[in-house]
């Protein structure tokens, strides 16, 4: 249970039986920017329990006092269940000895009210740094746990198989300290576009393929003197090779794609750690490997790519593109197909430009798919489209350049579809729809958002769609609708100015005579003299 959610955000919940605490934190936490992702809301100890085990969060904000279980019980509970969740607790100032309790129970912090957002968000980084460290360590352990296991799993494989051709000892040599005690790097090869093959291949075809590559992997990696090769992940291999052989990489790369292309006319690349030394490196050289593996992300073809500049460098992670996620929204709320490809283009630049992670640049663009795909559907124009089956078709490419053209090609047939739904006879009989309306109900306490429901469309598509259409703004609208209304009861009747203020729409009689001023030049009482 104990992973990051997608895209990198960290699971928390919030507890608190005063809705105004809830509805305060949510609000004045910038969450999003924090990475953090509140998954659910409780009101009490019960629920809030109920809630632990169902999303398993990675942090819990709660108040310290509530009806039924209290936050120290609930803690409690919870941490028995996985001791590396973190709690910070708000309190009263009567109730600080049972805060101290909390922390000396296994809290890791508590607030006082009334909560200061500043201090708020200092303490939830300063606990998303322990978490991210935690996670850190879990990978570290993973990593290695795993490498030694499958290359263990091979060893005795080999033994059962009868397969002698290299002694079992001779293999085990590195795995007990002995070869790793000299320097050594490590080759991560991976099958191009190995999850869509994998969609394709049967059960048995892909274990034929896999079986294949194996075999092809373990002859070559002995004529090559490699230490030993394994599969570490579905469609990759992980290889060992002394450090002598480290100005060998490009000649060993180019040699293992040629013979795995030539057997299995299957494209692959293959990525170079830097050198390391000791078993407790396994980690960082795979780490290594396929960070140099990352460029495979940014290249047209398969190749060879090396892990060149020692540790990570750089100045912190690219921010994410919202200028250009503002404009694309732009694009497809004016169904503007030819800006969209060049702000999709633009993207791409960017992403390279700034060096993302192979993580990061997935990550922003998923982020982007999703909320231009919530664009499109609140423009009712995704009839019979799956975001699911996108996300997992972008997924499956892993190359920037192919991950763009997939959303072009989407986007743009999208965008054209749209176009054509939108006739300019439908678009036309939407807005006298909607003119009649405001005609009708000028008086009532009128809002775009209700309006644009009334003409099935979003606000941003509504809003540029009647202003193709009439010239106007919504709000310039409605205002001259109101006015022009003000005006025929000014002149055709005794009724008091302060009276056609609420007649027309408008409840504040000064604020009325305001806008009345502004669009006749007139105030009310000087337009009626005149009319008289």
């Amino acid at each position: 249970m104990w992973n990051g959610t997608e895209w990198g955000k960290y699971r928390v919940i919030l507890v608190d039986d005063e809705p105004i605490i809830l509805r305060s934190l949510k609000v004045a936490i910038p969450w999003g920017e924090l990475e953090l992702e509140i998954v659910g809301e409780a009101r009490n100890g019960e629920e809030a329990l109920r809630l632990v085990r169902e999303l398993a969060p990675h942090m819990i904000i709660s108040d310290i006092r509530m009806p039924g279980i209290d936050g120290i019980t609930l803690m409690k509970e919870v941490l028995a269940e996985d001791s590396k969740r973190l709690f910070i607790f708000i309190s009263g100032y009567g109730e600080f000895e049972y805060a101290r309790e909390a922390l000396r129970q296994g809290a890791f912090d508590y607030l006082l009210k009334p909560i200061d957002h500043d201090e708020m968000i200092e303490m939830i980084l300063r606990a998303k740094g322990i978490l991210e460290k935690q996670m850190e360590n879990d990978k570290f352990l993973h990593s290695v746990q795993v490498l030694a296991l499958l290359a263990r799993e091979r060893m005795f494989a080999e033994v059962i198989e009868g397969n002698h051709s290299q002694s079992p000892l001779q293999h085990m040599r590195w795995l007990e300290n002995s070869e790793l005690e000299e320097e050594y790097f490590m080759a991560v090869l991976q099958l191009d576009h190995y999850l869509k093959l994998n969609r394709v291949w049967s059960l048995e075809e892909r274990r034929l393929w896999l079986f294949a590559i194996r075999n092809i992997l373990s002859e070559w990696s002995l004529s090559q003197k490699a230490l030993t090769v394994f599969p570490f992940h579905s469609g990759e291999w992980v290889l060992l090779f002394p450090g002598s052989m480290n100005n060998e990489k490009e000649r060993l790369g180019i040699d293992i794609i040629q013979q795995i292309k030539l057997n299995t006319k299957l494209p692959c690349s293959i990525g170079f750690s830097q050198p390391v030394i000791g078993i407790e490196r396994l980690s960082q050289a795979y780490q290594s490997a396929a960070k140099a593996l990352y460029q495979r992300f940014y290249s047209d073809e398969e190749g060879v790519f090396m892990d060149s500049v020692q540790g990570s460098g750089g100045a912190g992670e690219p921010k994410y593109p919202k200028h250009l996620e503002f404009s694309m929204l732009e694009c497809i709320r004016t169904l503007n197909h030819d800006r969209l490809m060049e702000l999709l283009d633009e993207t791409r630049a960017y992403i390279e430009d700034e060096s993302f992670s192979k993580e990061s640049a997935e990550r922003s663009i998923v982020e982007l798919t999703i909320v231009m795909y919530r664009e499109f559907e609140h423009m009712n124009l995704l009839p019979e489209w799956s975001l699911e089956g996108l996300l997992q078709e972008l997924h499956s490419l892993g190359v920037l350049s192919e991950m763009i053209q997939l959303l072009k090609h989407n986007l743009g047939k999208w965008i054209r579809e749209g176009k054509q739904n939108e006739s300019k006879e439908n678009v036309h009989a939407i807005i006298t729809k909607t003119k009649s309306y405001l005609d009708n109900n000028y008086h009532k306490d009128l809002s775009v958002e209700e309006v644009s429901e009334i003409a099935g469309l979003s606000i941003s598509h509504f809003c540029m769609l009647f202003k193709q259409e009439t010239g106007y703004t919504f709000l310039e609208y409605l205002t001259n609708c109101r006015i022009e209304k003000a005006q025929y009861i000014l002149k055709n009747s005794h009724v008091k100015v302060y009276q056609v203020a609420p007649l027309v729409g408008y409840q504040d009689p000064r604020y009325f005579t305001q806008v009345f001023k502004k669009v006749t030049g007139m105030t009310p009482s000087e337009y009626r003299e005149v009319g008289a």
